[in-house]
């Protein structure tokens, strides 16, 4: 069991949610941040230890308010999962400005501010890391998510700057870029395609290679492995969890 402090972001859904049950699993001491009050509220029933911090991230101030949160919880981070984001299902036309900026805002800006606020806090700790959610879309293109695909490429490659900026200090920073994952986004999707959500996540079921969507469970196992120890030589990397689609 380890005794090591993360901070969570997007912690009340989906892949946050499911990290923040894996790194609870694992001992780790853990700051869950949030928007929705009431669902870190419910988060909290089903694991009490941790601690909650809720807020908007996409505000700098807002980060640095979630950073010395995390001081004066742990003294020190040993690691920051940005889990946020948020997805329309739009082309470059269709895209409004506020849905440019929101994406951009939340994909991008958010782990960056977020970033830039926790290094001293893993600095403290001697070394630590830093795990960004990113998606194969961050990879490849994709259809109607114009920018939502370049707020997750953005990402990436911010991940792999950090992680050759601070390499020598002990802090290592990679990505995860995961395909279709059965959680509320994936819903959210459908919705704003005018799918109805079952029929949509059948479909990308059926177009899997491997026959299903990715489970939010199964992106936290990797989330937690690059956080840990045993991933002590990896460093700006993008791990793809698709089932092969992007292969």
């Amino acid at each position: 069991m380890s005794e090591k402090r993360v901070l969570v972001t997007g912690a009340s859904s989906g892949i946050g949610k499911a990290c923040v049950a894996a790194f609870a699993g694992a001992g780790y001491k853990l700051l869950a941040a949030g928007r929705s009050e009431e669902r870190l509220a419910k988060l909290k029933e089903a694991n009490p230890e941790i601690a909650l911090w809720s807020g908007d991230i996409r505000d700098p101030a807002a980060c640095a308010r979630l950073a010395k949160a995390a001081e004066e919880t742990f003294g020190a981070l040993d690691c920051l999962v940005n889990a946020a984001g948020v997805i329309y299902r739009r082309t470059v036309e269709e895209t409004s400005d506020e849905e440019w900026r929101e994406t951009l805002e939340a994909n991008l800006h958010a782990p960056f501010y977020l970033s830039r606020a926790c290094l001293p806090l893993i600095r403290a700790a001697g070394g630590g890391s830093i795990v960004n959610i990113a998606s194969d879309w961050g990879m490849v293109g994709g259809e109607r998510a114009a920018a939502y695909c370049a707020s997750k490429g953005g990402l990436v490659l911010l991940t792999r700057a950090m992680a050759r900026d601070h390499a020598g200090e002990g802090i290592r920073i990679n990505a995860v870029c995961p395909g279709d994952v059965d959680t509320p986004m994936l819903t959210a999707e459908a919705r704003q395609s005018g799918q109805d959500p079952s029929e949509a996540l059948a479909a990308s079921n059926a177009e899997s290679p491997s026959g299903r969507v990715t489970l939010p469970e199964e992106v936290a196992a990797l989330v937690l492995f690059l956080a840990s120890g045993d991933s002590k030589q990896i460093n700006g990397a993008a791990y793809v969890i698709d089932g092969g689609a992007t292969a």
